[in-house]
């Protein structure tokens, strides 16, 4: 009997479940994915545990010089044969360039004297198989180009005489707070022209440093045959685009945005392929299906590509080495990876409502693909600790952002990509008079607390052909008419306003980091466009107009200058991401949102019409500077509040909580004011 009554034991729970009551019910399909990481940790590991070492593949496979010969390599596993042919052979199958099989493998080998291959020398390879042949770039090749006039790709040998040596060696990316700068070297630049490493270096990397973020996130470095695809369709994972500059010189700009106290990371794409044989992996070997899934899955129906297939070890090798090679090569402070979401679920999140937790965990997710994600966090971190890791994801995958050893999936932190979908929702659908400050206040900390989010109002995304930015929806075509200095209309000035609270509100809520895009922060005009057919192969409007805010007749500076002291305001928040964010007032009827970060308070008026006098607040007793203010003048606003004025709390004995008293603003109509409360001489800071 006694037996009969003992209490059942508790269940076990990860953190990631502890910390959140209602994933206990999946506890056993969480525990699952996080055993399943563990078990081909061992198994590809040999039990050690260090995937550093199983990440060597592009040591491996590929061209190399050794000290005696050249040596090649290639996982081609259906060929029956393999011939490297280029500008050494005159394109010609010769015996001497003849790969071999290396017994009980799927690899292939071939050693060359020195003399044989030279600094430059394009090649390919032609393979055979079965029922076929054809010419195919190596899958782990280092460097491909494209010739200008056919337009043709190849391989090219890089063996530089005085290669590229770092002379920053060791870097560690600061994260409080993470800045992000995302950018395209190629759409850099002010002319029209594909813009290089080195321009970039030259003229844009004094911009980002002067305008205070401190990370870049470079899009569209992976070699990709379509320019128009911004870097998405990859051909040559290992290989950095040839149509920015060497790969050296892309060591040359990591390498000075460092010294610059610059991270620098890189937008990794390994959630998919380009089709392309020629160029990429789709039929490296006869194989469709070598590196892809087999059968409806191998293609993405909406994105015209390939899926790796993520189960397989030669292809997890293949892929954990590609981190690893940019992490070890270049130097990249880590990655931000793209299209998770297409990754995780087998309908790559199509056509998903993502209702309820259940959703998560239903049968309808890549097993592999989550394994291989949470393995590639293990990987970064350990070749690199400081290492930064974001996932594009849409879905809300809890634990995605969350410790491995907690039962997350690794990454540091998770796009928030709620926050520019609800402002181009709200611009678009409601009157000015019916934004609620609650539910933008909610919109911005809606987030899973144990993890980190980069925060923005928008990306890439949003400046794309077909869409529009936000400076655009608030003003669109008065920006080229009204524009410029004492000829601005009321939709500019709406616009103006806007812009800075939007941008304020999301960067001063972050719990991880904040994203802009390049141009975006001083409202750059119009959209993207990359050249194709379908504009004539323009290159209009794939670059960044600069001039525009360096134009100091025109409105444009306002919005940067204002970006650039937003930062240096939130800088001044010690601790930032790990600082509460503590909302002090909402009414939204009078359309007024307060909240403070430590001892800087946040004050918006999303009012169009009303601006009030001596609206109050319980703060902590004391005295506030104004720090920042959206409707100065330096910024394009009207000016109306003197910010050099000390605000000093007042005591209300009718009201009297501990240690506060009443801050009274007076508050414009569509403003935003930042005040800093003073050390006290009692308690100096």
């Amino acid at each position: 009997m006694a037996n009969a009554t003992k209490r059942a034991p508790r269940p076990k729970f990860l953190k990631l479940v502890k910390n959140d009551p209602w994933l206990q019910p999946f506890n056993e399909a969480i525990e699952g994915r996080h055993n399943h990481a563990l078990a081909k940790i061992g198994e590809l590991t040999n039990g050690t545990g260090r995937l550093a070492d199983f990440a060597d593949g592009y040591l491996y496979f590929g061209l190399h010089r050794t000290g005696r010969n050249w040596v090649f390599r290639e996982w081609a596993p259906n060929a029956t044969a393999i011939y490297l042919i280029g500008d050494f052979n005159q394109w010609q199958e010769t015996e001497a360039y003849k790969l071999h099989r290396i017994e009980g493998t799927g690899n292939w080998e071939i050693k060359l004297p020195l003399k044989a291959l030279k600094h430059l020398d394009l090649y390919k390879m032609k393979v055979y198989w079965d029922g076929g042949c054809g010419e195919r770039i190596p899958a782990w090749c280092q460097r491909v180009v494209q010739d200008d006039e056919t337009k043709i790709f190849s391989a090219q040998v890089w063996n530089p005489t005085h290669p590229y040596v770092f002379q920053k060696k060791s870097f560690r990316p600061k994260r409080t707070p993470l800045l992000i700068y995302e950018c395209h070297v190629g759409m850099a630049q002010d002319a029209e022209k594909v813009g290089t490493y080195n321009e970039f270096r030259e003229n844009i990397l004094p911009r980002v440093v002067k305008d205070g973020y401190n990370c870049l996130q470079i899009m569209a470095i992976q070699e990709h045959p379509y320019y128009g695809s911004f870097g998405y369709h990859v051909s040559s994972f290992f290989a950095p685009s040839s149509r920015f500059g060497t790969p050296d010189e892309l060591k040359q700009l990591i390498d000075e945005a460092h010294k610059m106290g610059l991270a620098v990371i890189m937008d990794l794409v390994q959630s998919h392929a380009v089709k392309n044989e020629v160029e990429g992996l789709g039929n490296l070997a006869g194989d469709p299906c070598q590196f892809f899934y087999q059968g409806a899955r191998r293609e993405h129906p909406a994105w015209d590509s390939l899926c790796f297939d993520y189960g397989k070890n030669e292809v997890i090798h293949f892929l954990l080495s590609n981190c690893k090679y940019w992490l070890e090569e270049f130097h990249f402070d880590g990655f931000r990876f793209d299209g998770v979401t297409s990754m995780l679920y087998y309908s790559h999140g199509l056509g998903e409502a993502f209702g309820g937790y259940g959703d998560y965990f239903n049968g309808h997710q890549d097993d592999n693909a989550i394994c291989y994600l949470t393995m590639a966090n293990q990987l970064i971190h350990e070749v690199n600790p400081h290492a930064i890791t974001i996932a594009e994801e849409v879905s809300g995958m809890p634990g995605l952002a969350a410790p491995f050893k907690d039962g997350g999936y690794g990454f540091d932190y998770r796009m928030a990509m709620n926050i520019p979908d609800y402002w181009i929702k709200i611009i678009k659908e409601r009157r000015d008079e019916d934004w609620k400050p609650s539910s933008l206040f909610w919109e911005v900390t809606n987030r899973r607390a144990d993890e980190h989010n980069i925060s923005y109002c928008e990306s890439h995304d949003q400046a794309l052909v077909g869409d529009k930015t936000i400076i655009f929806r608030l003003i669109d075509a008065d920006m080229y008419w009204h524009f410029r200095k004492g000829d601005e209309n009321g939709t500019v000035h709406r616009g103006i306003a806007l812009h800075k609270m939007i941008r304020l509100l999301t960067a001063s809520t972050i719990n991880g980091g904040y994203l802009n895009f390049m141009g975006n922060e001083f409202g750059h005009p119009e959209w993207i466009d990359f050249p194709r057919e379908g504009n004539g192969w323009s290159y209009k409007y794939a670059r960044r107009q600069w001039n525009l805010v360096d134009n100091h007749e025109l409105c444009y500076h306002y919005l940067g200058d204002f970006d650039r002291e937003m930062l240096t305001c939130l800088k001044q928040i010690k601790s930032m991401p790990k600082c509460p964010v503590v909302e002090i007032w909402h009414n939204d009827d009078d359309q007024i949102l307060a909240y403070s970060r430590s001892d800087t308070v946040f004050v918006f008026n999303f009012s169009p019409t009303r601006s009030y006098t001596d609206y109050g607040f319980m703060v902590p007793e004391g005295e506030y500077d104004v720090i920042l203010n959206t409707d100065a003048k330096a910024f394009g606003g009207n000016g109306l509040a003197d910010d050099s004025v000390p605000h000093l709390t007042n005591f209300d004995p009718l009201l009297k909580r501990d240690g506060k008293g009443w801050l009274k603003l007076y508050i414009p109509a569509r403003s935003a004011v930042v005040l800093k409360k003073k050390p006290s001489q009692d308690n100096p800071a």
